[in-house]
């Protein structure tokens, strides 16, 4: 009898540990959800960015140079926005089209030399039907020329450190000079959305009608995802096929830039499957609400010894799914920090650590004005500092 009640024990026993151990596996394989690499398409290079965190989350030789074609046209009309922003230029100013701009080869608006086109129709035309006519009259229009607006498109691009960038006409027609990466590309197209989030509603338009002449966008991805409201085409022969796109799904935006691709149907396939990857495996979350005092620092020969830092604006970081527990914040400050230092002054950064690597940078800011401390102060803070 008594064996058979240890009989029953040991039985009741390894049940329970085969059910410990089944719901342990079971744990382990709901945590382990493999993210998957990202995909490697047969094209020269390609970015797929973050849109809140500017993170890239894949990307392929983001860094190298090659023709633009017609995304180059992004900045274009970034200087446009930029004009009306800035009341220098009105959508409802006409254009007087000169015989340059008329003769422009390429994709076209079809305007006519001579005729005056209000801004609104010429920027449609830009970005719409990538009308090569419509962009130097609007370059003409806003500098007095082609060449000085390439000027003023440098400088916006050295502003925003485009480093891999240089511009030589506002059209994207093939010229040795002119080039950029699909990394800088990506940090152009957020800019554009940031700053100018009324007027980029403009890229979401499939078709328009000018003179009469039904154009539709060559961007097919408009077409087939609900989510894309962006942002432009480009071909020549040297850049291939390439396709600046932004997706937003929920509070989540991502931008994919492609250059290189070797058919429209690739450029749109490769930028699909990019967004797919980007929604499906990633999360995108708030680390710091603007303002937030992230850090208290130590500071030397001020009236106060600590000063407060934190973040000028909302900060977000965007990591594999399930991820976000796993992350560690280091905080970069001097040591010797010393006064006076001005509120909004950069003095240091948090690093962003996922699996001992990091992922991306925040800088910190002084959320407060620490002036020069007294003499005794600064005669006991030059002690301290030696130890």
């Amino acid at each position: 009898m008594i064996q058979l009640i240890n009989m029953v024990n040991q039985n009741r026993i390894l049940v329970l540990f085969a059910l410990l151990l089944l719901n342990s596996i079971l744990i382990a394989g709901v945590n382990a959800s493999p993210i998957p690499k990202p995909p490697n398409p047969n094209i020269k290079s390609y970015v797929l960015m973050d849109y809140d965190s500017g993170m890239v989350i894949a990307s392929k030789n983001p860094g190298l140079v090659l023709p633009p074609a017609s995304i180059t046209k992004i900045m274009t009309s970034y200087i446009a926005f930029l004009e009306l922003e800035n009341q220098t230029l009105s959508m409802n100013d006409k254009i007087t089209v000169s015989k340059k701009a008329w003769k422009t080869g390429g994709s076209k608006m079809f305007i006519e030399v001579g005729k005056q086109i209000r801004v609104s129709d010429i920027l449609q035309g830009i970005i719409t039907s990538s009308g090569n006519d419509a962009s130097v009259a609007l370059a003409e229009h806003i500098s007095g020329d082609e060449e000085t607006f390439s000027i003023y498109m440098n400088q916006i691009a050295t502003n925003m450190g485009l480093d891999n960038t240089n511009y030589v006409n506002s059209t994207g027609l093939p010229n040795d000079q002119l080039y950029t990466s699909a990394e800088d590309v990506a940090v152009l197209s957020r800019n554009l959305i940031k700053n100018f989030p009324n007027r980029y509603k403009l890229y979401s338009k499939k078709e328009y009608v000018f003179n009469d002449i039904k154009q539709f966008s060559r961007n097919k991805l408009l077409y087939v995802d609900d989510s894309v409201d962006g942002i432009k085409t480009g071909f020549t022969k040297k850049a291939g096929y390439c396709l600046v796109s932004s997706a937003k799904r929920s509070n989540r935006r991502l931008i994919s830039v492609v250059m290189g691709a070797k058919s429209p149907e690739q450029r749109t396939a490769v930028s699909k499957s990019l967004l797919e990857y980007g929604f499906r495996f990633y999360e995108t979350h708030k680390i710091f609400e603007k303002n937030d005092v992230v850090f208290n620092a130590r500071i030397f020969d001020g009236e106060d010894q600590e000063i407060k830092l934190g973040v000028l604006e909302k900060q977000y970081i965007s990591v594999p799914r399930r991820s976000l527990k796993k992350i560690k914040k280091i905080y970069i400050i001097d040591k010797s920090l010393t006064a006076p230092v001005s509120k909004g002054e950069n003095v240091g950064y948090v690093a962003i650590k996922l699996n001992n690597e990091v992922v991306t940078k925040i800088n910190l800011y002084a959320l407060e004005d620490i002036k020069l401390g007294s003499l005794y102060r600064r005669t006991l803070d030059s002690i301290l500092k030696n130890f």
